[in-house]
């Protein structure tokens, strides 16, 4: 299973890396990610440049697509081009968003009725989409999941872990990278944000 973690220019280093570095613990049971960008090179909200392991095109042939945030969201989804680069499938891809990048699901129209969780700054602008933004770190109906807050992203990787592997390997990776000393209350804390953030599927 592969997963494209979508990072455009002025991404946030927190949204893309801590996402892409907790799945990847799962390669060896088959499940990998992928800094996935527009172009060859982009540079982070600090100044961090990073070259792409995919380009955008493998966003169409993953099975997990997490859009990352970052300082320049709002020039991503009013580009026309680029925008159309993103042909997601919610039918058969699990689709996930942190931060701001909830703000590209609103744009590709995924969101529809369902609320969503972003950060503070962001917050306005997904309102202004007509999408209801929930004070909460992590909701998910179906195959779309949103996270807000950077240090949410580690939800959004349990959620993904979760559904692809098992709760047990959910559980194993965020043990391993928890805090010595927290590690018992960091893996229920991130197991409890993704059950009580999934909504009940009729």
């Amino acid at each position: 299973m592969q997963v494209a973690v979508v990072t455009f220019d002025g991404f946030n280093e927190l949204d893309s890396f801590i996402a892409s570095a907790l799945i990847n613990r799962c390669r060896k049971d088959g499940l990998e990610a992928f800094i996935t960008t527009p172009t060859p090179v982009v540079t982070s909200m600090n100044g961090v440049k990073v070259t792409g392991q995919r380009p955008m095109e493998f966003v169409t042939e993953a099975d997990v697509v997490l859009i990352g945030s970052g300082v320049k969201t709002q020039d991503v989804v009013a580009n026309d081009q680029l925008i159309s680069r993103l042909r997601l499938d919610p039918s058969r891809q699990l689709i996930g968003s942190q931060c701001s990048g909830a703000l590209v699901l609103a744009r590709l129209g995924l969101l529809k009725d369902m609320p969503a969780c972003t950060d503070i700054k962001s917050r306005p602008f997904v309102e202004a989409c007509d999408v209801t933004v929930l004070d909460a770190p992590f909701h998910a109906e179906g195959n779309i999941a949103t996270a807000g807050g950077c240090l949410a992203s580690q939800y959004l990787a349990t959620w993904v872990i979760t559904r692809v592997l098992g709760e047990d390997a959910a559980r194993d990776v965020i043990g391993y990278v928890a805090p010595v000393g927290e590690n018992q209350e960091t893996v229920e804390r991130a197991i409890r944000a993704v059950h009580s953030g999934e909504a009940a599927l009729s």
